[in-house]
């Protein structure tokens, strides 16, 4: 992200909530809802990568999943974000565009190398969502000089309605925050 680029308000709060997370193991975990090819919701949990830009974040994403083929048919995808530990929780909500190696080699490639060995060795994996073979392959880590496999997605999404629901106070605290007012913050009822 510019560094010259001015922060949404939300933002730091965000910010400040995965920093009372620690290292817990699910503070960078987000919740991801999307429009089934069927038309039902689907829910799954990935990993907060990055931001790309104030209001734009970044995951990573295997382009063989059932999630890639929904979210071009329908892009407008919401997240949930809950910080346990900060008691906190931010619905995010945005557009999800799916960035293929043709699109941004180089961005899919620094988060690839940013990936640790375990981290990598799902992206080796057979499909996601195919029947079991419990002769896999199966690796427990890809080494760092592998290549970047060419189902790696990056998926941006770009935010334009941003919740946070803080539960430490009596009353609990609702915030909204959305992209047409210029992220203008709006007290609603939690």
């Amino acid at each position: 992200m510019d560094a010259a680029q001015k922060l949404p308000p939300w933002r730091p709060l965000l910010i400040a909530a995965l920093k009372r997370e620690g290292r817990l193991p699910g503070g960078r975990w987000v919740q991801l809802a999307s429009l089934g090819i069927d038309g039902c919701p689907r829910v799954r949990t990935l990993v907060f990568r990055d931001w790309s830009a104030a209001a734009t974040m970044d995951l990573l994403t295997d382009a063989r999943s059932e999630k890639c083929l929904e979210i071009e048919r329908t892009p407008e995808v919401e997240l949930c974000w809950l910080f346990r530990k900060a008691r906190e929780q931010f619905r995010l909500r945005g557009t999800a565009r799916l960035i293929a190696p043709t699109g941004d080699v180089v961005a899919l490639n620094q988060e690839w190398k940013r990936l640790s060995p375990p981290g990598r060795s799902v992206w080796a994996w057979p499909p996601p969502g195919d029947p079991f073979d419990p002769q896999g392959p199966w690796p427990q880590e890809v080494s760092d000089d592998s290549a970047m496999p060419e189902h790696l997605r990056l998926l941006r999404i770009s935010l334009h309605r941003i919740e946070q629901l803080d539960l430490k106070p009596h009353p609990h605290v609702r915030r909204l925050w959305l992209s047409a007012t210029q992220w203008q913050e709006q007290r609603i009822n939690p």
